[in-house]
């Protein structure tokens, strides 16, 4: 029965062989990989506003410090602290007492001297008559004269005292002397305030409108001045340039303001000079004191590009770069200049031709020399960042 057996094994050997040889035969190789899929937009010349963004300190637009214009105690505060008071409004009572009697009193000279007048006035032309009767001397009339001029200029001087003397008692009732927001009040009741040291009672600040103090430098300042006299920008009228403000909490103020001047005085140690623009706040928004940002347009240029700011990175210098696909589908990196931004684009104004296709969402993958699948993204420009942004 073994010798039987024995002969098959060859066999059985060279079936296995051939199994073997003819399974690694027919293996196919692996495909090959799948380039990956980036998304682009075609760089094009457009125009752009140019816009410089200075810092700034907002300032009220008026200012009024309330001091004490006679000697006297306080008697009433009439306005609530923080509110807003109108011009005239009484703010501040102060003892009218003696003041009160200053006036009577220069009332009552004022009183005298009238009656006197009409004493020196009759003496006066009875002695007229007389002397051209050769009644009394003629020294006696020119003395009547006299007193009756003097009567008349102690009328006069009581008018005055009594005009200074009202004046004074009206100083005891403190009115707002403009329109705005009232501070803390700095005296208080039985204070002694006094004239001569113009004691400070209070500050009011109107801020409606209000003023946006910027700062730039003396070459900038230069420039906005010979854009300003050439024409180019306008300070009045219907095309004066406009100011947008950016708070400290990076949101945009909802309305524009215009510019009011530029400061003719460069400061020797900073090397700026100031810009004054002028801005509605009837939301009271704006505080004095606060820090913003102010984007001042100031023309165009009709050869940027914007490019999403998802496509524009920048290296350790801070040189901005972006990577494009050539004709062969290959990506390339291209140097940029890229100085600002507007409307959540960068706005490139050198380091790209116009047709070039710029990766905007998949720069991750992309690398330099790689072969990628470019789909173009052609959203309105407005949605072109949520298009962008979207996963």
């Amino acid at each position: 029965m073994n010798n039987r057996l024995i002969p098959m094994w060859p066999g059985l050997a060279g079936l296995l062989a051939a199994l073997v040889a003819g399974g690694c035969g027919s293996k196919d190789p692996p495909p090959p990989a799948a380039a990956p899929e980036v998304f682009t937009v075609t760089a094009q010349y457009t125009m752009v506003p140019v816009i410089t963004e200075l810092p700034g300190r907002t300032t009220p637009f008026l200012v009024a410090q309330v001091r004490a214009r006679v000697n006297g105690i306080v008697q009433m505060r009439r306005f609530e602290e923080g509110a807003d008071v109108t011009a005239n409004q009484v703010l501040f009572e102060i003892d009218p007492a003696p003041y009160r009697a200053a006036y009577d009193s220069a009332q009552a000279q004022l009183a005298r001297a009238r009656a006197n007048v009409e004493a020196t006035v009759a003496q006066a032309s009875r002695d007229q008559v007389l002397v051209d009767a050769n009644a009394v001397s003629k020294q006696a009339y020119i003395n009547a004269v006299a007193a009756q001029r003097q009567a008349a200029a102690d009328v006069a001087a009581g008018i005055a005292a009594v005009q200074s003397a009202g004046i004074n008692l009206g100083y005891t009732r403190v009115t707002a002397p403009i329109t705005g927001r009232v501070g803390p009040a700095l005296v208080t009741q039985g204070a002694y305030v006094q004239a001569d040291e113009a004691t400070l009672m209070a500050t009011i600040q109107q801020i409606d409108p209000i003023y946006i103090d910027l700062s730039e430098t003396s070459v900038e300042g230069l420039q906005l001045r010979q854009q300003i006299s050439s024409g180019q920008l306008k300070l009045t009228g219907p095309e004066q340039a406009q100011v947008r403000l950016v708070l400290e909490d990076g949101s945009e103020y909802p309305q524009s303001g215009t510019l009011e001047f530029t400061d003719i005085t460069v400061d020797s140690g900073t090397g700026s000079l100031t810009i004054r623009a002028i801005f509605p706040n009837p939301q009271h928004v704006l505080l004095p004191g606060m820090f913003v940002r102010a984007r001042l347009e100031r023309g165009s240029n009709d050869r940027a590009m914007l490019i999403p700011q998802d496509g524009v990175t920048h290296d350790r210098t801070g040189r901005a770069t972006v990577l494009t696909v050539e004709a062969d589908d290959k990506v390339a990196v291209r140097n940029v200049v890229a100085t600002r931004t507007y409307n959540n684009s960068w706005v490139i104004e050198d380091g790209l031709k116009e047709g070039e296709r710029v990766i905007v969402r998949g720069v991750q993958v992309a690398q330099p020399g790689m072969t990628v699948r470019a789909t173009p993204v052609k959203p309105p420009p407005a949605k072109l960042a949520e298009a962008i942004a979207a996963p």
